[in-house]
Formats: C-alpha cells, sequence, structure tokens
C-alpha cells in the first residue's frame, strides 16, 4: 500500500512539474511576441526614418517572427491537453504565411541594396540600429537558453525548434550590430546595403525552413533540433 502511495505522489510530481514546464513555455513564447512587436515598430520607424535598409529589414523580419511565434504560443497551447509534435490546420497557414513573409522581404532587401548603391544613398545616422541590435543579443540570447532547457526538459522537439530559431534571431543581430557599427564608425560606403543583404540571406533561410515544415505537417527543424534524453 505504502509503495502504490508513494508512486502515485511520484506520478503527481512529474505531472505538477510538466505542467510548470508547458506554462514556463507559453510564457515565453508571449514575452516573444511582444518583444518583437516593439523591435518591429521601433527598427522600421527609425529605420525608415534614418534612411537605414539594414534596420528597416531586422524590423520587418521582427514582426513576420511575431507570426511565427503565434504560431508555436498555439501548439504550446495544445501541449496543455497532449504531447504534440505536428502541426496542426492553423499551424500549417501560419507557417506557409511566415515563409511567404520572409520570401517578399528578401526580395524587398535585395532590390533596396541594390537600388541604394545605385543612386549611392547613405543612412543619416545609425546609432539606433547599434543600440537595437545590442538589446536584442542579450534578449534573444536570454530567450534561447530559457528554451531551450524548457524543450529539453520537457522533451520537445517542437519547443528546442522555437530555441533554434530564436538563435537565428541572435545571429542576425550581431549583422545589424557590425554593419551599423562599421557605418556610424567609418562612414564605409554601401557598408548599411551589404548588412540588408546578410539579413536577406537570414530571412531567404527562414522562409524556406518555414515552407519545409509546412509541406511536411512538423514543428521540427530539419537538421538541427534534437532532444537530449
Amino acid at each position: 500500500m505504502q509503495i502504490l502511495e508513494n508512486m502515485q505522489l511520484t506520478l503527481g510530481s512529474r505531472t505538477q512539474i510538466k505542467d510548470k514546464l508547458v506554462r514556463t513555455a507559453w510564457v515565453l513564447s508571449i514575452v516573444t511576441i511582444f518583444y518583437n512587436l516593439a523591435e518591429g515598430g521601433v527598427s522600421t520607424f527609425y529605420g525608415f526614418q534614418d534612411e537605414t535598409l539594414s534596420l528597416f529589414g531586422f524590423g520587418v523580419d521582427s514582426f513576420i517572427e511575431v507570426v511565427s511565434a503565434i504560431g508555436i504560443a498555439h501548439m504550446i497551447w495544445r501541449m496543455k491537453r497532449s504531447p504534440v509534435e505536428d502541426a496542426d490546420r492553423f499551424e500549417k497557414q501560419a507557417l506557409r504565411v511566415t515563409g511567404m513573409s520572409f520570401y517578399i522581404l528578401t526580395t524587398g532587401l535585395i532590390a533596396g541594396a541594390g537600388m541604394n548603391i545605385y543612386v549611392q544613398a547613405r543612412p543619416e545616422t545609425t546609432v539606433v540600429g547599434i543600440i537595437v541590435s545590442i538589446v536584442s543579443i542579450f534578449t534573444m540570447y536570454y530567450l534561447y537558453r530559457i528554451k531551450m532547457n524548457t524543450g529539453k526538459a520537457l522533451q520537445s522537439a517542437p519547443i528546442i525548434s522555437d530555441a533554434n530559431c530564436t538563435k537565428t534571431c541572435f545571429y542576425l543581430s550581431f549583422i545589424l550590430l557590425l554593419s551599423s557599427a562599421l557605418y556610424e564608425l567609418f562612414h564605409i560606403p554601401y557598408i548599411d546595403a551589404l548588412g540588408s543583404m546578410g539579413i536577406a540571406w537570414y530571412a531567404f533561410r527562414e522562409g524556406r525552413e518555414a515552407f519545409e515544415k509546412s509541406r511536411k505537417g512538423s514543428l521540427v527543424c530539419a537538421d538541427d533540433c534534437h532532444v537530449d534524453k
């Protein structure tokens, strides 16, 4: 009898831990949505005002990430009822919208970079880009570590996949920081255009991955999302 009671207590404890981890993942998805909304608003506003294509593109990327984050939040909401590995209809549609938006952003950034080089356009300043990228680096790293730890604790490949997407945003912030800092310090011609091309490359990769997930009906990355057991 005592053994049975101990087993029930153990199972109850595990369920409580799992529920807590799922709530943590849910909170992280909501934080990701609101942070990207704020980052996108600041970046697009000042990117347009200061004629900084890389900052503007970074901001649009943040808005697209909101759509992806909504899909993740919906997935985690389903996890409260049962384990989730595959995307449902809503999440597949979110992935397709995300993929198409990234492709449009890629095209726009390439065209904009080419036009800026042709007309020899230069940003008024890239100070805001430096500030935004530094804040983003610390924020994305923090979110990445917590998401990864939560995903591993839950043994959830979709949450680990989301953590790796956050890591991509972390790298993207470094591109913005590098291009913004080099221009502000040395006023190197076309460095802003080159920075926007780097962002376009990452946007293309993210768009391709979103369509691949939608096609397979999976919420897991093709290559780098593994669950440590």
